[in-house]
């Protein structure tokens, strides 16, 4: 109980410090701060974890501050200060009162120190009766102490404080190394990077980075900045944002993100965002935000403690005429449920870690508990359940040429064009090994179509609309082919050759590949699952019955996707909303949990409360395995909080336990608890391995 006591007088006077500093300036523009990069491709393993909470009890500052507010940084700082000083006062008031048997001095003396080590429980106290409030934790910590120093235990009175300050110690360091590093996961830079001005290469200050500089990249080094490649070709690690193991080709005009690992290759680039803008500073702001949760988990876990308080202090208090005051006392060490106040938010911690790592970026840390009683999920259609880019179809022949030679001729039209449309086309050809001719000439008519001479024809691959402008007369045939993909929700791409509709493409939405086991999951979890779709009603109940999935909506516009969940809501079903961001704000925020697979670009923007940062659906069955067993760890936490303390009372009575044995029992309780909030970190360090070596082992083709 004194080490709750200890932490929750320490908090209260930090909250008080920052709550009042808060009134004269906002912590939204200050800049965070980072003592030197951590290596992504760092071996994660039980060697790795040991040595962080190593390093976290040494006091190593080397990662940036979490809070970025001045005056609350030194608050942090002075608390860290009175947590050593309180350990060598408790050290020294130990061994003062093992000296009292020298002298009577020694014995004043240690009891001076306990009752200082005390003094802010006592102040507490005062504050609660003062408010009314005369049943709290804090009076029965004072209580405890005066009652240990007035009945001769001053002794095991000042090895509690030694033991609390030392439990405290590693509470304090181990959750600020693992706020550190969460934040870490995606916040982390170089602390001088290269940049070419005036033809000549020259090294600055990451701090000195201003948009539109052109930043240097090498192998081997990480991306300071969010920006487009100008010039280079490069295979990127981008695992820390997305949690990809599998590395991926960057060229000219593609965008890169800070805080991913350059693999081989050199590039230029044109910084787009810097510093606090870029996509992973922003995702380390959203993480800092989600901490908030742990004070709600911390006044969770008092409420618990003080409901039972009335019975252990009742059980006391009849203990005392039939066992005496040691007993009495004993029974006041059982502390039942005090604990959680500590492992909650620890656990939290850990598990926000985890999510992190693999790429799902939790900005409300409430979701955690909220994915435990989901039931219903809801999956909007198009860019959630489909890929971005479609599969051409069938292809129709309106001329004299095959299905190859109208392939190769869209397919080269398209080649350099960067739409998913012109990809897919470019894919079939390449899948039935067609060679693409040079072009004579190109034009482009955007959002329309193409035009290009080849081999002394002019080629024109677009849409309907841009046939009609361009003269090509599209026959009765294509006019019914129309009508059929508007009905069945699938697009068409026509191919004029000369003044000629030669041939039309089918374009048929693709669906992702991981979507049919990750709906398999969630039927097994026993939840409900519909399909939202602006599609027809046919694509809509195709794609249903592919998937296995019961129900769906079609022809829903955006703004009424919000009215269906609502419906569901009120039906008393607990709904999760699935969607890619486009359009689906409304619906976000009308479910009691919402999933985003818009991607780690917008992550800071997207009003959902969990982002799948790979923007698939490949790790959405692992959110709600990690929420199963976050409240696994919670219960064990809970337990680990009051089998000790049943055993206390239990031993009092039956096996007359004394003090000591109270005292044991109690700080096994907190022992039992620590390993197992921490034990997750441990548990999931092999998965993150895994993706590392991955990384490391990649050789481009």
């Amino acid at each position: 109980m004194i080490v709750e006591l200890t932490l929750l007088s320490g908090a209260a006077a930090y909250w008080k410090k920052r709550n009042k500093s808060n009134k004269y300036k906002s912590n939204s523009n200050q800049e965070q701060e980072q003592d030197e990069s951590v290596n992504p491709l760092e071996n994660f393993n039980l060697k790795q974890l040991f040595k962080d909470i190593k390093s976290a009890l040494s006091g190593d500052e080397r990662q940036q501050q979490l809070n970025p507010n001045t005056d609350s940084d030194e608050v942090r700082q002075k608390e860290k200060q009175d947590v050593n000083s309180n350990l060598l006062i408790s050290g020294g008031a130990v061994t003062t009162a093992l000296l009292g048997r020298v002298s009577p001095l020694f014995t004043l003396l240690s009891a001076i120190g306990v009752l200082y080590l005390s003094r802010d429980v006592f102040r507490l106290v005062w504050r609660d009766l003062k408010a009314g409030h005369f049943l709290s934790m804090f009076l029965i910590g004072g209580i405890l102490l005066l009652g240990m120093i007035l009945s001769g235990y001053l002794v095991l009175a000042a090895m509690a404080g030694l033991i609390s300050g030392f439990f405290v110690k590693i509470i304090e360091k181990t959750e600020d190394n693992s706020t550190k590093q969460l934040v870490n996961v995606f916040c982390d830079h170089p602390p001088r990077v290269w940049i070419e001005k005036n033809g000549i290469e020259i090294d600055v200050d990451f701090t000195q980075l201003k948009v539109g500089d052109i930043v240097i990249v090498n192998a081997g080094e990480l991306i300071p900045v969010d920006g487009q490649i100008q010039d280079g070709l490069a295979t990127i690690d981008q695992h820390l944002l997305t949690a990809e193991s599998q590395p991926v080709e960057k060229a000219t005009g593609d965008k890169v993100f800070a805080s991913t690992l350059l693999l081989n290759g050199r590039i230029r680039i044109r910084v787009e965002t810097a510093g606090e803008e870029t996509v992973s500073a922003q995702i380390g702001q959203v993480l800092n935000k989600t901490q908030n949760y742990k004070d709600e988990l911390i006044a969770r876990g008092q409420k618990t403690a003080d409901s039972f308080l009335p019975l252990i202090l009742g059980i006391s208090a009849v203990t005392w005429p039939l066992m005496g005051t040691s007993a009495a006392l004993t029974i006041l060490w059982s502390a039942l449920g005090s604990n959680m106040i500590l492992l909650g938010p620890l656990s939290v911690l850990s598990y926000l870690q985890i999510f992190s790592r693999r790429g799902i970026l939790v900005k409300d840390g409430r979701v955690l508990e909220s994915l435990r009683q989901v039931d219903t999920v809801v999956f909007d259609k198009t860019g959630t359940l489909t890929l971005k880019q479609p599969t051409v179809g069938q292809i129709h022949i309106l001329g004299d040429w095959d299905e190859n030679t109208l392939l190769t001729y869209a397919a080269a039209a398209e080649y350099r064009q960067p739409h998913p449309i012109a990809k897919a086309i470019v894919a079939k050809a390449i899948s039935q090994n067609l060679e693409l001719p040079d072009l004579d000439e190109a034009s482009y008519e955007v959002g329309y179509g193409i035009k290009v001479m080849l081999d002394g024809q002019q080629i024109r691959v677009g849409s309907g609309p841009f046939m009609a402008v361009e003269g090509i007369e599209l026959p009765q045939f294509a006019q019914e082919l129309q009508a059929k993909a508007e009905l069945e929700g699938f697009s068409l791409i026509y191919i004029g050759i000369n003044q000629q509709l030669g041939g039309i493409l089918e374009m048929h939405p693709n669906i992702r590949p991981e979507a049919v086991e990750i709906i398999r999951d969630l039927k097994e979890r026993g939840m409900k699952l519909y399909i939202i779709s602006g599609d027809h009603e046919l694509p809509t109940r195709r794609m249903a019955s592919i998937l296995g999935i019961d129900h769906y909506e079609a022809e829903i516009l955006p703004k009424n996707k919000a009215e269906l969940v609502k419906q569901l809501r009120e039906q008393g079903q607990f709904v999760c909303f699935i969607g890619d961001g486009i359009n689906d704000a409304i619906a976000l925020k009308s479910a009691q949990v919402s999933i985003s697979l818009k991607g780690a670009s917008t992550a800071a923007t997207d009003t959902a409360q969990i982002i799948l940062m790979d923007g698939t659906l490949k790790h959405l069955s692992q959110v709600f395995q990690l929420a199963d067993e976050f409240e696994k760890t919670m219960h064990s936490n809970f337990l680990s909080t009051i089998v000790p303390g049943v055993i206390c009372i239990g031993g009092v009575y039956v096996l007359h336990f004394g003090l000591a044995m109270g005292m044991w029992l109690y700080y096994m309780g907190i022992s039992s608890g620590l390993s197992n909030s921490l034990w997750p970190l441990l548990k999931h360090q092999d998965d993150k391995s895994k993706q590392q070596l991955q990384a490391l082992e990649y050789k481009p083709k």
